[in-house]
């Protein structure tokens, strides 16, 4: 039985692509379509894969922006 093994190298991900992942599906797009790119990019970002920095950082100040508004009241 091989369900034990794994993987020897997991993609390292940050609190804000945890915090991206969480998001639903429209506001991911709305994010990607801000950060330009498009949302099969932004997902790949989400779950560590590789992208460029410049998606990466876009993304990243995208989330910080959508964070720092806070909850819709």
């Amino acid at each position: 039985m091989r369900g034990y093994q794994q993987p020897a190298i997991r993609p390292a991900v940050s609190d804000a692509q945890i915090a991206f992942r969480a998001l639903s599906r429209h506001r991911r797009s709305k994010l990607a379509r801000a950060a330009a790119t498009d949302l099969v990019k932004a997902d790949q970002w989400g779950r560590g894969g590789a992208v460029t920095a410049e998606v990466s950082t876009a993304l990243g100040q995208a989330l910080a922006a959508l964070q720092a508004k806070g909850p819709k009241k």
